[in-house]
This record gives C-alpha cells, sequence and structure tokens, in this order.
C-alpha cells in the first residue's frame, strides 16, 4: 500500500479514485489552499482519525484561486466528508457554499465545509477556536474582558472581533493600520455590541484606532487582553506589534502566531510581568470543532494535541 503525497494537486483531485486507489486508508478530508505544503493539519488532524476509529484519512491540496470553484464542485462524487480551507480561500469558498452558519455569514469567511447530501455547509471555527484558546490559556471567558485586537482589517483580525462583539465583551478596541478598515468593521459590529447588561464606562466600548504608538498607549490603561492578529513576529527581524513600555503586568496577551513558541511579543509581554500564549492552541480548538462538525461526535483532544505539539 502507498502512502499519500505531502501534497496533491487540483489535477489529482479530477482523477481522485485512480490516484489514491493504493492508499490504505481512503483519503476523504483535506486542506484547501496556496500555498499548502506547510499546513500542520494533517499532523493534527490524522492521530484525530485515528484515534476516533474514522476509517479515513487527511491530506493537503493545492488549490489555485481560478480552480476553487470546479475543486469543490468535484468533492461529493471524490468521497469528501468536508474540507478546511486557508489561506487565501476563505472568502472565496464562503461565496461558494450552499449553506453557512451565522458566525461564517457575519465574518464573511469560511475555514470548515462539511459535505452534506448534495450540499456544502459552511463554517468558520477560528472565531469559536479562539473563544476556548482564551478560557483555556488564561481561565477567563470573552465576555469579562476588555479586548484590544492588533490587524483587525479583517482574516483572523475580524474573526476574533467577531468572537468578542458575540460575546459582548466588555470593551472592544480594534486597531489596523489602515484606520478605515477598523472603521468599517466598528460599525458591523455596532449592533453585536449592544447589551443593556453592559454600561458604559470611562470609555467607549467600541473604538477603532490607527495602529500607532501614541493612540494605542491612549487605550490600554483600559484594556485587559491584547490580541495580535497579524503575522508579525515569525521573523526576527519584524517590528514591534506592541511597544514594550506600554505593556503592563495587569494585561493578558494572546500572540495568533505560533512558530516560534515564544513570539517576540509574548516575550516583550512576559518581561513585562504579563501572561502571554501563543496561538497553538486556537489551532488546536478550531482544528478540535471542525472534527466535531464533520463526524458529530466528540473529538479525541489529547490526540489532536499531542500529534500537534509533535509536530513542531
Amino acid at each position: 500500500m502507498a502512502e499519500p503525497k505531502n501534497v496533491y494537486t487540483f489535477a489529482d483531485l479530477k482523477d481522485w479514485a485512480s490516484v489514491t486507489k493504493k492508499l490504505e486508508t481512503p483519503a476523504r478530508i483535506a486542506v484547501f489552499g496556496d500555498p499548502v505544503e506547510h499546513s500542520r493539519s494533517p499532523q493534527m488532524h490524522n492521530p484525530a482519525l485515528e484515534a476516533g476509529g474514522n476509517d479515513c484519512q487527511y491530506v493537503r491540496l493545492h488549490i489555485k484561486e481560478d480552480e476553487l470553484i470546479e475543486a469543490l464542485g468535484l468533492l461529493k462524487d471524490a468521497g469528501f466528508l468536508g474540507i478546511n480551507v486557508t489561506i487565501p480561500h476563505k472568502g472565496g469558498v464562503f461565496d461558494q457554499v450552499e449553506v453557512a452558519t451565522d458566525v461564517a455569514s457575519r465574518i464573511g469567511a469560511v475555514n470548515t465545509v462539511v459535505v452534506e447530501g448534495d450540499q456544502l455547509v459552511g463554517h468558520n471555527t477560528d472565531a469559536p477556536g479562539l473563544k476556548r484558546a482564551i478560557r483555556e490559556q488564561f481561565s477567563v471567558d470573552l465576555t469579562d474582558l476588555r479586548i484590544m485586537i492588533i490587524g483587525a482589517g479583517g482574516g483572523a483580525g475580524k474573526a476574533a472581533a467577531v468572537q468578542c462583539a458575540m460575546d459582548h465583551c466588555d470593551r472592544l478596541v480594534l486597531v489596523n493600520r489602515t484606520l478605515e478598515k477598523a472603521e468599517a468593521l466598528k460599525e458591523e459590529l455596532v449592533e453585536l455590541m449592544a447589551d443593556p447588561d453592559k454600561l458604559e464606562g470611562p470609555a467607549s466600548r467600541l473604538v477603532a484606532i490607527p495602529w500607532e504608538e501614541k493612540a494605542m498607549e491612549h487605550e490600554l490603561e483600559q484594556i485587559d487582553l491584547i490580541i495580535n492578529a497579524t503575522s508579525l513576529g515569525m521573523k526576527r527581524t519584524d517590528p514591534e506589534i506592541v511597544p514594550q513600555r506600554l505593556i503592563e503586568p495587569h494585561h493578558l496577551v494572546y500572540d495568533m502566531v505560533y512558530s516560534p513558541s515564544r513570539t517576540r511579543l509574548m516575550v516583550a509581554a512576559e518581561a513585562e510581568g504579563a501572561k502571554a500564549a501563543n496561538g497553538l492552541s486556537m489551532l488546536l480548538w478550531q482544528g478540535v470543532l471542525a472534527y466535531e462538525f464533520w463526524f458529530n461526535k466528540e473529538a479525541p483532544v489529547d490526540a489532536m494535541r499531542k500529534g500537534l505539539e509533535d509536530s513542531l
């Protein structure tokens, strides 16, 4: 029996039965992306599939933007149960699914698809994955926090902001280089943030500001949780996300970047006496939720966590 390829292509998908016929375990779940070879999802999901007694395996599919619509149309006939979706396809898949959940609709992005009969059902597990990650790392819920999200113009930052607003967090500050994007997201979240049980304090509950030191300094005294939703921090040469002098011991700092395991932002936060965590827990919990959507049963979280940690 053959081992799966490291990465399959659109051409492979068009001839899936033939290409994968020698696999001992059928490949029925995949991650779509461009690029996709870096994805750690197979290392997380395949131990879970085995532990859960599911007769299938998870693979990577390199799908380009001009191949996406046709690739989605091939899933049912190729015997797929579902897929994950990564950059740059989350918005494109959202536009193509027949059904999208409320969370996916509010974010305008899908990262998990379930094949249900003739329909593709789109979910977004990034947002609730963040919610579970914050709970696990800091033993507190989003609803009880004043939160600043850096990189809140779209993508992971928008997903985080939507979840925070849906949970009626105490305060939400949206930070983005392009202020217009943060302002636009703010307008989308006004209704979600409305909560008669939350009283306005000395600072407005929903704010959009530019990613500038002076603007951030003005807000950070009224913030409990700082979330980095940008990709900055993977390289040592990346600029500071939050100036270290602005971080205080009462802050909780969550960096969605997870490689390196101790990012520059985490090191700065810990040096100031603040608690900090990387994004590995968010990756885990969004994967757990995806598994539960595909199989409608509880995910083997320990197997997923070990697979993910071993991959690093």
